[in-house]
């Protein structure tokens, strides 16, 4: 096949060049970004006096019937033509004769796929978000039933003190909407029509370029022909917001993998989100959330790929450019699939909340509640802290909690104990007591839940 771009040359390109150039393996899947961007040239260019207005209807509709016979299965994209922009044309050119040739008017590969990728990844960035607040949606579903669902919060993995599952769940609520807020903000960046840069230069064809914006939704033009060809910054912008999406997962994913361990046994998984073993038969396996943490290390070395092909690069287009699509894509397509398949995960979950709260009250977890409540009668934090440890040690001893030591125990570690000390350091208790804005206690949470449903509902919107 004779190459589009092939003019000055005078023999054809090596069978193993071609395979090693060619995207169209998975470019492949811009073709209607591809075409619906050709179409608005084509558009603008009749505006501009370009090419006549039949041309451009010719260009459009033949665009129109390419379109229909990719989505149809009709199509077998070329090696040779490259990528899917020459493909495209290349089909263009076969079907309505030398009309097709005019498209390329005022136009590069370079913004064409500058272009592309950018329309691509801006759907891509809203059902993303859609994802994440169904996401939050079900989080804040299951936090309302588990309001007073006591259990242990940890630091270094060490019981620490009382909180609810419903302020559990909502921590990653926080974090999860966190991520819709920056793929909005990387958004507004990636919304910014680069067209009209050409190679690198611009054209000398009286463009209008901000046509072209309003045909396809963009908020505004690009402002330098070199940066718009030569910017990846959105991709790898990208790239890190989905990294932090996978952290967030893999950090729920490796507590619901502790959870579901009989040295927890806080939840069950739903046997539909579960795997067994092909030796051991009583195995019950968290497959589903081990491999969402295990995919968070594609996404990262998607952004580490992005970030190390840029990296040296002199402006304006090189052809290591070439390869930031396939770590686009993948990462868009892993933190896509992951979170399809962890919502449903946790959805199906079952808590046990008997188990929850008798690990709550173990570990001394309402021991801080012990120290306040010397606070409150007039004791030094610091003194109440070392009267609290030495009383820990002393049940450690004595192999009891310290709501079971009596109160002739306790007065011997302070005469500042009452008999209402045990109301204070009530599981139950510690946890309804912290009513600070952010705390555990039921009516704190159910505040801050409502406050995210408000926040939900414009995220749908979105």
């Amino acid at each position: 096949m004779a190459k589009l771009w092939g003019g000055r040359f005078q023999k054809e390109t090596d069978r193993i060049v071609d395979d090693f150039h060619s995207s169209i393996s998975f470019d492949c899947r811009l073709y209607r970004y591809d075409i619906i961007g050709s179409m608005a040239h084509a558009k603008m260019l009749a505006k501009v006096g370009i090419i006549s207005r039949p041309e451009a209807e010719a260009i459009v509709s033949g665009l129109t019937g390419i379109m229909d016979d990719i989505e149809a299965g009709r199509v077998e994209f070329s090696v040779a033509a490259e990528d899917i922009h020459m493909n495209v044309e290349q089909l263009l050119i076969e079907r309505i004769g030398e009309v097709g040739k005019k498209l390329h008017t005022a136009r590069s590969r370079n913004d064409q796929v500058a272009l592309d990728v950018r329309m691509y990844l801006r759907d891509e960035l809203d059902g993303l978000g859609q994802l994440l607040a169904g996401l939050i949606g079900e989080l804040l579903d299951i936090a309302e039933k588990h309001l007073a669902t006591v259990m242990p919060g940890y630091t270094h993995l060490q019981r620490a003190q009382p909180i609810t599952l419903a302020h559990h769940l909502l921590a990653y609520c926080q974090m999860f909407s966190r991520d819709i807020e920056r793929l909005k903000d990387c958004r507004r960046r990636v919304n910014v029509l680069p067209l009209g840069a050409g190679a690198l230069a611009g054209t000398t064809f009286p463009l209008d370029r901000e046509f072209v914006a309003r045909e396809l939704d963009f908020a505004g033009v690009t402002e330098n022909s070199l940066d718009a060809v030569s910017d990846r910054d959105f991709a790898v912008e990208f790239a890190a917001a989905g990294s932090l999406i996978m952290v967030h997962l893999s950090r729920f994913c490796e507590e619901i993998i502790l959870w579901s361990s009989a040295e927890f046994d806080f939840i069950e998984l739903d046997d539909a989100y579960s795997t067994g073993s092909s030796m051991m038969p009583q195995k019950k396996n968290p497959d589903v959330a081990e491999l969402i943490r295990g995919k968070s290390g594609r996404v990262f070395g998607d952004l580490t790929a992005l970030l190390t092909m840029l990296k040296g690069l002199p402006l304006a287009y090189n052809k290591d450019m070439q390869e930031d699509k396939e770590a686009l894509f993948d990462a868009v397509d892993t933190v896509k699939q992951c979170l399809k398949i962890f919502r449903p995960l946790v959805a199906t979950m079952r808590v046990k909340k008997d188990n929850m709260a008798r690990a709550a009250r173990g570990g001394f977890t309402n021991a801080t509640d012990l120290a306040d409540y010397l606070v409150q009668k007039g004791v030094p934090f610091r003194e109440a802290h070392e009267i609290v440890g030495r009383s820990v040690a002393y049940c450690l001893e004595q192999h009891k909690s310290l709501d079971e030591l009596s109160l002739e125990e306790l007065h011997s570690f302070s005469s500042a104990i009452e008999a209402d000390v045990y109301e204070a350091i009530g599981v139950a208790h510690c946890v309804a007591a912290r009513r600070v804005t952010g705390g555990p206690a039921p009516e704190a949470v159910q505040q801050v839940i409502q406050t995210a449903r408000q926040r939900l509902a414009k995220y749908k919107a979105y």
